[in-house]
């Protein structure tokens, strides 16, 4: 797959992994993600080699990540997703949802899932929607007709 990079101005998203910066990311996953907190370096690597992984990046320096789990014809899980702090407060945790749900290899799957404690105001923005109880899991669903077309209705 081809990187996919968007340009921001001074900022810009690429999903190219040779510009993955992986002690940013290990380091922010091990210390500060609530989600992540003690991952080994390892553990990281490993669940990046895996995913289609998209770098914010200022210049040449990564100050945003996210990763995606999927099949590339059904299903996403949209993951590890953090902006760091000094660069919060610019619309870039945005311009990466955009990015990612805009991605050719990710068109037309019918379902999305992600799990937050605190960002369901800005994935709500994106048309996810809290299932369960407790509101920390979300997920998007496109209905068939809207990604096929008619379906016939199995008789």
């Amino acid at each position: 797959m081809l990187p996919y990079e968007i340009d921001l101005g001074r900022y810009r998203i690429s999903t190219d992994p040779l510009r993955i910066d992986l002690p940013t990311v290990q380091n922010y996953l091990h210390d500060e993600g609530y989600w992540s907190r003690g991952i080994p370096p390892d553990v990281v690597a490993r669940a990046l080699q895996n995913s289609l992984c998209f770098g914010v990046y200022e210049d040449r320096s990564m100050i945003g990540f996210a990763r995606i789990v999927s099949d590339y014809a059904t299903y996403a899980y949209l993951c590890d997703v953090f902006i760091l702090p000094e660069f919060r407060g610019r619309g870039l945790s945005k311009h990466l949802l955009e990015a990612i749900l805009t991605h050719p290899s990710l068109q037309g799957l019918r379902r999305w899932h992600l799990v937050t404690r605190d960002a369901q105001g800005l994935y709500a923005q994106f048309g996810f929607q809290e299932i369960g109880e407790g509101g920390r899991h979300m997920e998007k669903v496109i209905p068939s007709w809207a990604i096929y077309g008619e379906v016939s209705k199995p008789s």
